[in-house]
Order: structure tokens, then sequence, then C-alpha cells
């Protein structure tokens, strides 16, 4: 009876454990194209670079590819600062 406390101890301690190091994976990645579906939420799954990639994910699965809205209207990033760039000028000796 002792032993199957412990054991059910132990593993409830590794299963916390593992569960708190999974991230989310949509903060992961943020990439072009998405497979939708009713059970992705939206954007859905939006881990794929071509439409290629995406449309061979979903392939024969009740989703479809679409363009990731959060890729498409980002911000730029700002401009960097410009820099006072001097010519180097040969100084000849006398």
């Amino acid at each position: 009876m002792r032993t199957s406390r412990l054991a059910v101890l132990v593993l409830g301690t590794m299963t916390l454990a593992g569960a708190a190091g999974i991230t989310p994976a949509a903060a992961d990645y943020d990439y072009p194209w998405c497979a939708q579906g009713p059970d992705l939420g939206y954007p859905g799954e939006c881990a794929y670079q071509t439409f290629e990639q995406c449309q061979a994910s979903v392939s024969g699965r009740y989703l479809a590819c679409g363009e990731n809205p959060r890729f498409l209207f980002r911000q730029p990033p700002p401009p960097s600062p410009r820099r006072d760039h001097r010519r180097h000028r040969t100084v000849y000796p006398d």
C-alpha cells in the first residue's frame, strides 16, 4: 500500500514537471501560411513557409490553407538610425 502511494506521488510529480515545460506552439513560429479548420481556431496552425508545405500537411484532413494575417499585416521594423559615414581621405606625408 505504501509503495503504491509513493509510485502515484512520483508519477504525479513527473507529470506536473513535464507539463510545466510545455510552451504554447503559436509563440514559437509565425510563418506566412496557416492550416485552417474548425478545430484549430483562428488564424490556425501557422507553421508553413510555403503554400506547398501547407497543402501537403492538410491533404486528407478537413482543413484548408490560408494566409497568416499576423504575417501579412505586421508592422515593418523601425528604420535603423543613419550613421554619419565620413569619407576617409588619404594623407600624404610632406
